[in-house]
């Protein structure tokens, strides 16, 4: 039975009707995400318009009920997690495309619309939307506006933030805002869009988004280099970031990650195009028209090239370009052979210090006898660093979390910051008071207080206690 008040259950039941559910299993199914951290709501609900939103969000405020906006769950840092109790709001009845208008150069959705059914609704238009996780098919544009997602295209398209012109949304006090226009250009008031994009559920429900569109490069072209070392490596980053031809994706890969990119490949009976015996990778692509292209990959091909540059070979042709991707896409369940468990962080910092986090990775490997692989965004400086172990085991559990904390230490040192497209949730939240000074952190207290004044919106997440 749920826990929720009798006379709260009746409101909902009245409601959502068969989009409240009470009963243990299906509330178990919404008690998780992709960070494997799991805990028990008191009831879920499936709206499918802003009205119902509003309704549940009051009800459950008079309650003082935790309410907890959830997308397909995808999210690795336990943010849609019911850590509290309350009412899971899953969108995924709310999944319209309400309208693409390629005059304008924009697509107004629902959150519960997938990322990938998105893009396939946009090419008809040669359109599409630039935020590009690796989560596409599978994760709603919903979570991907709450925490902020982004993927390899960000280094020339931007993150999600970037590409959002207006947000509706249900406040904590039930109140449906409006902000932003559908425009790309907007100074009245205050820029609410951009702040309700990454704060993971915890000011507002979005209900529905109006994204801004980017036109379909007529071709893409990608290069595969090879260097010596990581240092080699992330002077290339440097150089290709400084020229004025901006990469549509510069991926980095470390020597592990490398190997295991290739060993997974052929395990699987693939073609794999990474060499092996090299200290790290970049793979590079750019996109244009037939005319400029070729003069993008030059100046792209002369920046990667350097001291400590093994070797820039350009993909033949699409099929080339498709395998090379695959095997960087490869990696996430490539990482599943050396151990059962995995804390992915997606920690970032200045290009130029790319080299002093990876020596510091490998350095706590040591330290905790610990495999870690790091790959990632390299144009952005934001690095995936994989810490590999094993759950079950007690002591290998200690040491990965105190490889963590060693890994958000080194990078704050750095100048970097906690987290590039994954977000806080829970996973980094008791770290926030090493990476920001207490009072902007009094500032975000306030303007969560100011949004959702009783706290009921996703509480525990995000801001420390």
């Amino acid at each position: 039975m749920t826990a929720l008040p009798a006379d709260l259950v009746r409101t909902l039941a009245a409601v959502l009707g068969d989009g409240f559910r009470t009963d243990a299993s299906e509330r178990l199914t919404y008690g998780y995400d992709n960070s494997r951290r799991q805990a028990m709501p008191d009831a879920v609900a499936l709206p499918t318009t802003r009205e119902q939103v509003v309704a549940l969000v009051r009800a459950c405020r008079a309650h003082r009920v935790p309410v907890v906006a959830r997308g397909r769950g995808t999210n690795t840092t336990g943010a849609a997690v019911p850590t509290a109790g309350g009412l899971v709001v899953s969108f995924e009845r709310m999944r319209r495309i309400v309208d693409i208008r390629p005059g304008d150069r924009c697509a107004v959705v629902e959150p519960g619309v997938l990322n990938g059914d998105l893009q396939r609704a946009l090419m008809p238009h040669g359109l599409f939307w630039p935020p590009d996780p690796t989560s596409a098919d599978y994760s709603s544009i919903g979570g991907n506006l709450a925490c902020n997602a982004g993927g390899p295209r960000a280094v020339k398209y931007g993150a999600s933030r970037d590409n959002v012109l207006a947000l509706t949304a249900v406040t904590g006090c039930g109140e449906l805002i409006h902000c932003g226009s559908a425009t790309t250009k907007g100074a009245t008031g205050y820029d609410l869009q951009r702040l309700l994009v990454g704060s993971e559920g915890t000011l507002a429900l979005i209900v529905e988004a109006t994204l801004r569109l980017t036109p379909l490069p007529a071709a893409r072209r990608a290069l595969r280099a090879t260097y010596r070392d990581v240092d080699a490596a992330a002077a290339a980053v440097a150089r290709l970031m400084a020229q004025p031809v901006a990469p549509s994706m510069l991926e980095f890969m470390d020597g592990d990650a490398v190997r295991l990119a290739h060993a997974h490949m052929l395990s699987y009976g693939g073609h794999c195009d990474i060499p092996e015996g090299v200290g790290a990778l970049l793979m590079i692509e750019a996109d244009g028209d037939a005319h400029t292209l070729p003069h993008a990959l030059d100046a792209l091909s002369a920046a990667a090239r350097g001291d400590g540059c093994l070797d820039v070979e350009p993909a033949a042709d699409a099929a080339a370009r498709e395998r090379l991707w695959a095997a960087r896409k490869a990696l996430s369940p490539a990482l599943r052979s050396l151990a059962p468990g995995k804390i992915n962080e997606d920690v970032v910092v200045p290009v130029s210090r790319i080299p002093a986090l990876v020596a510091g990775v490998r350095r706590f490997a040591q330290d905790h006898a610990l495999p870690i692989v790091c790959f990632g965004h390299a144009g952005n400086g934001n690095l995936h660093v994989n810490l590999m172990y094993d759950p079950a085991d007690a002591a290998q559990n200690a040491r990965a979390q105190a490889a963590m904390a060693d890994v958000f230490a080194l990078t704050l040192s750095l100048g970097g910051t906690l987290s590039g497209e994954h977000g806080i949730g829970l996973a980094k939240r008791d770290f926030m008071t090493r990476a920001i000074d207490a009072p902007t952190l009094a500032a975000m207290r306030a303007i969560k207080a100011a949004f959702d004044p009783d706290g009921i919106l996703n509480p525990g997440k995000l801001l420390p206690p």
